[in-house]
C-alpha cells in the first residue's frame, strides 16, 4: 500500500524561504509543499552564491595556480609527466590546467542545472516504473535541490577556514573541508580504493541522501522504504563506479 500525499487545501503551501529554512528540521512538510508547488529556483539562487563565493575566496587566499600544484600532489604520474616536458611546455601546462580548474568552478551553477537534471530524471523513472510512483519531472527536480543544500555546508566550512589562516597548499580542490574521511588522510599513502571510498562516504552526502529519499517518497506516493532504496541504490552504483575508477588509474 503506498502512502498518501498530503494535499489538503487547509494545509498552507510554503513559500520557498520557508522551504529552505525547513529542509535542516521539518523536511517532510517541505516535500509535501513541493508537491503543490515544486519551486527550484531559491536552492539554486544560494547554490550559485556559495559557489561563487568559495571561488572568489580561493582566489584571494589561494590562486589557481597553487589550486593546480595542490592537485599535481595528489596525481604521481601526472606530476612525473610534466617534469619530463621542456621548461616552455611545462609552464604551458601548468598555465592551462590552472585555468581549466577555474573555468570548472565558473560554470559550476551550469553543471549544476545539468547534474540535478539528470539526477531527477533517472529518480522519477526509478520510483515510477519500479516502484509504482507516480512523480513528476518538476517535482522530483526540486526535492532534488532542497535535499542538496546540506551539500553547501561544505564551501560554507572551506570559505571559513580560508578566511581564518588555512595554509594554501592544504586546500584540497575536490575535497575541501573536513566531512569525510579522507579529508584526514594522505591521498598518496592511502590505497587509492580505499581513498576514494572514504571521500564518498561524506556526512553532508550521507544527509542529502536521506532527504532526496524521503522527498521522492513524497512527491512520488510510495512508501518511505522505496524512496530510500531507490536513492541509496543509485548512490552505491556512483560509490562502486567511483572505486572501480581510481583503482583503474591508479
Amino acid at each position: 500500500m503506498t502512502e498518501p500525499i498530503a494535499n489538503s487545501a487547509n494545509e498552507a503551501t510554503l513559500s520557498p524561504l520557508a522551504c529552505v529554512t525547513g529542509v535542516f528540521y521539518r523536511p517532510t512538510r517541505v516535500f509535501e509543499s513541493l508537491t503543490r508547488r515544486p519551486s527550484w529556483w531559491l536552492p539554486f539562487l544560494l547554490s550559485v552564491l556559495v559557489i561563487y563565493g568559495f571561488y572568489f575566496t580561493v582566489t584571494a587566499k589561494v590562486g589557481w595556480n597553487q589550486v593546480y600544484q595542490n592537485n599535481l600532489r595528489l596525481a604521481p604520474k601526472q606530476a612525473q609527466q610534466l617534469e619530463s616536458l621542456q621548461p616552455e611546455q611545462r609552464a604551458s601546462a601548468e598555465k592551462f590546467g590552472a585555468l581549466a580548474i577555474q573555468y570548472t568552478f565558473l560554470g559550476m551553477p551550469l553543471l549544476f542545472l545539468l547534474f540535478t537534471a539528470i539526477e531527477a530524471a533517472v529518480l522519477l523513472g526509478t520510483m515510477n516504473f519500479v516502484f509504482g510512483g507516480r512523480a513528476t519531472f518538476w517535482k522530483v527536480y526540486a526535492v532534488a535541490w532542497y535535499a542538496g543544500l546540506p551539500g553547501l555546508i561544505k564551501f560554507l566550512l572551506s570559505i571559513l577556514a580560508l578566511l581564518v589562516g588555512l595554509d594554501p597548499e592544504s586546500l584540497q580542490i575536490n575535497n575541501p573541508a573536513g566531512t569525510n574521511l579522507a579529508y584526514y588522510l594522505s591521498p598518496t599513502d592511502t590505497p587509492k580504493a580505499f581513498y576514494a571510498l572514504a571521500t564518498q562516504v561524506d556526512a553532508t552526502m550521507l544527509w542529502t541522501l536521506v532527504l532526496l529519499g524521503i522527498g521522492v517518497s513524497i512527491v512520488a506516493g510510495t512508501k518511505r522504504s522505496s524512496g530510500l532504496t531507490a536513492v541509496f541504490a543509485w548512490w552505491i552504483v556512483i560509490v562502486l563506479l567511483s572505486v572501480g575508477s581510481a583503482v583503474a588509474f591508479s
